[in-house]
């Protein structure tokens, strides 16, 4: 497959120019067995895996154009139990021109607070590792805009997202970036884990320093913990998610209904959460991570 078009080469000015195929072959650094094996129509088994495995690409890239190599080769080990390295993946999408869509630059909708009624310390200090689920939570806030003629409108998603898994434990859609948002957002949490006591991570937003927002926390039993000022890679995981929300469902598109939108988001998180595998997690998604542990 990648060197089909040199022995095109080596063909089309051999047979129209009468130039030697060994002196062609040597020019474009290829061998001269190969070009007539390849000559004679017969393909090797190799060639003919990489077919295969081209036409799934094709059908990945269809659904999904703004999966990469890389999270290609995962579902191609995920769903089709096709095991290559990612360099023949790679060759592949080069050969077929295909190409995930560009990463846009975030922009974070995050109010600090002016007049913080309680600060915790940063007790996560960059370490995203968990052992188990429900041992350390990470949250934020981010927006979305909508459409109605020359009107913008805004929605905002409070989400918290586990360590261990990467799953979505919670969220909640709101038209207002407040204080309710984040409680209901904790309170679902809390719901759907009642015996979850982790260290629950955030940045300095009005919402999180609220001190009715930690006394939640100390009666759920739960260690707050805050990144510092200015620095956003304190949450990394969580800025993590929203760069891939939005770069596979939101950006490059325009939503003229809060409607379309709010289900959007609601599609892609449930997608996230049981269909999207994730190298870390081992090509597994994030709640067949959750289950196996239980299950162990």
């Amino acid at each position: 497959m990648r060197q089909s078009r040199a022995y095109m080469v080596v063909q089309s000015c051999h047979c129209e120019k009468g130039y030697s195929v060994e002196e062609l072959c040597k020019l474009l650094h290829i061998a001269k067995s190969a070009y007539y094996k390849w000559a004679t129509g017969k393909k090797s088994q190799r060639f003919i895996e990489n077919e295969d495995i081209a036409d799934k690409i094709e059908e990945i890239h269809t659904k999904n154009p703004d999966k990469g190599y890389r999270r290609i080769n995962d579902d191609l080990r995920h769903d089709y139990n096709i095991h290559v390295n990612d360099k023949r993946i790679l060759r592949i999408c080069r050969a077929k021109s295909i190409k995930s869509t560009i990463k846009y630059s975030s922009h974070s909708c995050t109010r600090r607070a002016r007049n913080p009624q309680y600060i915790a310390e940063n007790l996560l200090a960059r370490k995203f590792h968990a052992d188990r689920p429900n041992e350390k939570w990470l949250t934020d806030v981010t927006e979305f805009k909508w459409f109605d003629g020359l009107a913008v409108h805004k929605i905002y998603l409070s989400a918290i997202l586990d360590l261990y898994d990467r799953r979505i434990v919670s969220y909640v859609i709101s038209d207002k970036n407040d204080n309710p948002l984040v409680f209901k957002t904790f309170d679902k949490a809390v719901r759907k884990n009642p015996k979850a006591h982790p260290l629950f991570h955030s940045d300095r937003g009005y919402q999180y320093t609220n001190r009715t927002f930690h006394k939640k926390l100390e009666r759920a039993g739960m260690t707050q913990s805050m990144s510092r000022v200015a620095h956003c890679i304190d949450n990394g995981p969580m800025e993590g998610f929203w760069g891939i929300l939005k770069r596979e469902c939101y950006y490059g598109k325009q939503f003229f209904s809060k409607l379309a939108l709010v289900h959007t988001i609601v599609n892609y998180i449930s997608y996230y959460n049981s269909r999207r595998v994730q190298r870390r997690l081992g090509i597994l998604t994030p709640i067949e991570k959750h289950n196996m542990y239980l299950a162990a």
